[in-house]
C-alpha cells in the first residue's frame, strides 16, 4: 500500500448555533480547531419544518386529497 494516501484525521471541536459544543472527528482544520456552523438541524428549516406551507397550484392537493379522502379518519 501506499503510504500517505489518506488525509490527516484528527479530533475538532464543533460549536452550533445555539453555542452548544461536541467533539468530533473530522479531516477538516487541524487538531484542536473549531469550526462554528451558520446553519444547524436545530436552525434550518429544511430539519425544522420552518413554518412551510402548500401552495395548491392547479388544484393538485385538492385533487390528491378528493381522490384518497376515504383513508382519512
Amino acid at each position: 500500500m501506499k503510504s500517505d494516501t489518506h488525509p490527516d484525521y484528527h479530533t475538532i471541536t464543533v460549536v452550533m448555533t445555539d453555542g452548544t459544543k461536541f467533539e468530533t472527528r473530522s479531516t477538516w482544520g487541524a487538531e484542536g480547531d473549531t469550526m462554528t456552523l451558520d446553519i444547524d438541524p436545530t436552525s434550518h428549516p429544511a430539519w425544522t419544518g420552518g413554518g412551510q406551507q402548500l401552495v395548491d397550484r392547479g388544484g393538485r392537493v385538492s385533487r390528491f386529497n378528493k381522490k384518497f379522502s376515504f383513508l382519512q379518519k
